[in-house]
């Protein structure tokens, strides 16, 4: 009994901890540096918990809210130009907005020069700024600062103002280098396959099994071997790890336009090379001078017959390790070296094993032409993925000339041609005859046809979602098929509802000249005027708090709310409030509200409506979604952002039976 008691104690803790908790992932500190007699540097720092950020300055018209600094103007002080970044911004891609943004992670230090008029005075001012993670946003927040600064004193103590403890960031995602390991580890692999690396396996367990009298120097040998192409390969990742400058370089090779179209360039020449009009090989010297020192024996005789087998296999190895590399380049700085080593790892491991067990040589597949279509495969799939740096080029400078059609269709033809090489149909000058299509082979042309037909549903509307990442959004699309144009999906006919409601709204919405709703719905924007309209139709309440500048609340509307159940529901079952957090349009002095929270006026529409989101819900995240009855009360859970569609389906689903259920 006891012991369920403390389990429920512990459940209900856990609850108001993930309920309760107010996002505010940073910390300010305010001081000041003196510069000579009457001139001084106010400083500005923000520490930003890990996986968060804030945004920069200078943010395009349409983004989301800059970092914004005010001062109280008093005749003690004047302000020499602007409050400038000392901290120097990464700038990178925005899915949600379509452009590129500059964000601070970790810290960021902003300073303001001023230019003494009196002896000591008062510096007074507040910064307005908004944070986000991957999963949630901030509305935008004030925090005021006020520090004194006495003549001929220079003050380097900050004072801590708002959020919560600064925790030690760490670069990069740790699951994001996971991935691209094993990515690179597969790589490894398939360059085992290919006609310049197979056939080497044999040799070089000969020749560890050469003249050794022990066992033991043999295993000692073979093992120095396997290291020390590991080390290679990982000391290539180093050397790029070091010559980049950090994410900044990183996120300025994947948005600029000059590196987009090298790395387009180099994957196309890859691709061609694996399809034979070519080979990609380093000069002979660099093999002969390797194989010199493999003669001398001892441990630098297993190094330099890693470092020859390396040379040696660079002509199909090349190519592959050239995209891992330029993939690695594109993100943070330690992805080169990661990348590398677990390429080198899989690389070297069957050569290890194999000269550890020389006996299961017997059971290996023999050479043959299959290790060329290894190869060629390869190619192809290099082609294709050549696009993407293309695809980021159209998207970041708004060219809009690689639709999402276009694309398609080029990949589709890609791996149709891909289909009919793996039939036999097509042929390239190193392939040898194929007199027949065994099982496996015949497994993979289905998988690669049924692969076209997949992408050829994307031409009709299809989302395509499971790749999102590597094709252009949707409303880049500009075909249509039989009156349908596939950036708006047609309505479905079935509904999901027992009791289906009609979608018009009870009267015209206010602020409906300010916002609008996702495509396919309609709804209000006006908290009192929406519980008044379920009341009235006998729905539930769809609350969706949500900020103009929140990139998960575009993306929730994107990939979920698009979904046609979803759509479906939310126009038969509810009656949806958006309600912005971060709107500046200021309402009638009638309409402004004294905030229980803290004490303060709040004029404007987004203030109004974050002060709701907290006082009822006790969270400021973005996005969340409450499904509430006519009196604003939640009936279950409330959701903030998840892009699974079943597990939102489920949501939407208990919250309606929750309803019907107190009827």
């Amino acid at each position: 009994m006891l012991q369920r008691f403390l389990y429920f104690i512990l459940i209900f803790f856990s609850t108001i901890s993930i309920r309760g908790q107010i996002y505010d992932p940073v910390t300010w500190e305010f001081g000041y540096e003196k510069k000579n007699d009457n001139r001084y540097e106010l400083i500005f720092t923000a520490l930003i918990e890990k996986q968060s950020h804030i945004y920069a300055l200078d943010i395009e018209e349409g983004g989301p809210i800059p970092t914004f600094f005010s001062f109280d103007t008093i005749p003690d002080f004047t302000l020499e130009g602007e409050v400038y970044e000392v901290t120097e911004p990464v700038e990178k891609f925005d899915e949600a907005f379509g452009f590129k943004i500059k964000t601070f992670s970790d810290k960021a230090e902003f300073r303001q020069t001023i230019t003494a008029v009196a002896p000591s005075f008062t510096v007074n001012g507040a910064v307005n700024y908004m944070a986000c993670n991957n999963v949630t946003c901030s509305p935008p927040k004030d925090v005021e600062f006020s520090f004194r600064i006495e003549g001929g004193k220079s003050d380097q103590a900050a004072a801590t103002m708002s959020g919560e403890d600064y925790g030690a960031a760490i670069a990069g995602s740790k699951s994001g280098w996971l991935r691209f390991f094993l990515i690179s580890l597969l790589a490894g692999f398939a360059g085992i396959l290919t006609p310049c690396v197979f056939p080497m396996i044999p040799m070089t367990v000969a020749f560890f099994s050469r003249g050794s009298e022990k066992r033991s120097k043999a295993i000692f040998q073979a093992v120095i071997f396997g290291l020390s192409i590991v080390l290679i390969y990982s000391s290539l990742g180093i050397i790029v790890s070091l010559s980049s400058a950090g994410a900044g370089f990183a996120n300025t090779l994947s948005t600029h336009w000059i590196p987009n179209i090298l790395f387009f360039t180099l994957f196309v020449l890859f691709a061609i090379s694996f399809f034979g009009a070519f080979d990609i090989v380093l000069p002979n010297k660099w093999v002969t001078s390797a194989d010199s020192q493999v003669d001398k024996g001892g441990m630098l005789a297993s190094f330099f017959m890693g470092l020859t087998t390396v040379i040696v296999s660079f002509s199909c190895t090349g190519p592959i390790v050239g995209v891992l590399l330029v993939e690695a380049a594109s993100g943070d700085v330690l992805r080169p070296t990661i990348g590398m080593s677990g390429f080198g790892l899989a690389f070297a491991l069957p050569f290890t094993l194999f000269a550890l067990f020389p006996s299961v040589l017997n059971r290996m597949p023999k050479s043959g032409g299959w290790m060329n279509s290894v190869k060629v495969v390869l190619g192809f799939i290099m082609l294709a993925f050549s696009l993407k740096f293309l695809m980021t080029i159209d998207s970041v400078y708004s060219l809009k000339i690689l639709s999402r059609d276009i694309y398609l269709a080029i990949w589709i033809v890609i791996f149709s041609f891909l289909g009919l090489y793996m039939m036999g149909k097509v042929r390239f000058s190193n392939d040898s005859d194929l007199p027949f299509i065994g099982p496996f082979r015949l497994f993979l042309v289905i998988a690669v046809f049924s692969f076209v037909v997949y992408l050829i549903t994307g031409l009709f509307g299809a989302p395509l979602k499971g790749l999102s990442a590597l094709i252009p959004p949707q409303h880049t699309s500009n075909f249509t098929f039989a009156g349908i144009d596939s950036r708006n999906k047609p309505e479905t006919s079935f509904s999901y509802s027992t009791n289906p409601f009609s979608s018009e709204l009870c009267s015209t919405p206010r602020h409906g000249d300010i916002f609008e709703m996702p495509p396919g719905l309609k709804g209000y924007f006006d908290y009192e005027q929406g519980l008044a309209c379920a009341k009235e139709q006998g729905k539930p309440v769809l609350l969706d708090f949500k900020g103009h500048a929140c990139a998960n609340c575009k993306l929730m509307e994107a990939r979920v709310w698009s979904d046609p159940e979803i759509l479906q529901r939310l126009r038969d079952n509810f009656v949806i409030i958006g309600l912005y957090v971060d709107d500046r349009t200021q309402l009638p002095e009638d309409e402004w509200i004294t905030s229980a929270i803290d004490g303060k006026v709040k004029k404007t529409i987004g203030k109004i409506n974050e002060d709701l989101e907290i006082s009822k819900f006790k969270t400021n995240a973005l996005p969340l979604y409450v499904i509430a009855d006519h009196d604003g009360n939640p009936l279950n859970e409330p959701m903030g952002t998840n892009m699974d569609i079943g597990e939102y389906k489920e949501w939407l689903d208990e919250g309606v039976a929750l309803f019907k259920a107190k009827l």
